[in-house]
């Protein structure tokens, strides 16, 4: 019965195996998925928020968008917040400017009218 009181005086604390065999390791374990997540997730989508700002900072009246929605037109007003967008002809439209998706090359939309109409 004494040799096995004293087998347990003479093994490490568990606290301290832990940390010595895989605490360093789970450390940097942890590290290196941060790391991963940024690389993989957050980088990339603070890079598209910066593009987007951009985007709306330049805009400009008699651009032609595309809406998030999807629908096209020419930029007739412009305020802080909100555009007017023509649509067809005598039809505007209020928007965000938020909610502008992409800036297209000018002339895009008379082909659009012209076999539509």
């Amino acid at each position: 019965m004494l040799t096995i009181i004293a087998q347990a005086h003479a093994q490490e604390p568990i606290a301290e195996q832990a940390m010595s065999n895989g605490g360093l390791f789970q450390i940097v374990l942890l590290l290196g998925l941060f790391v991963l997540f940024y690389f993989i997730a957050i980088r990339p989508q603070r890079k598209r928020q910066k593009e987007h700002a951009s985007l709306i900072a330049r805009l400009s009246k008699g651009d032609e968008v595309v809406t998030n929605s999807g629908i096209l037109g020419k930029i007739t007003q412009l305020d802080d917040d909100y555009l007017i967008l023509r649509v067809a002809d005598k039809v505007d439209m209020r928007f965000q400017k938020a909610s502008i998706h992409a800036v297209l090359p000018k002339g895009t939309l008379k082909p659009l009218t012209k076999s539509n109409g």
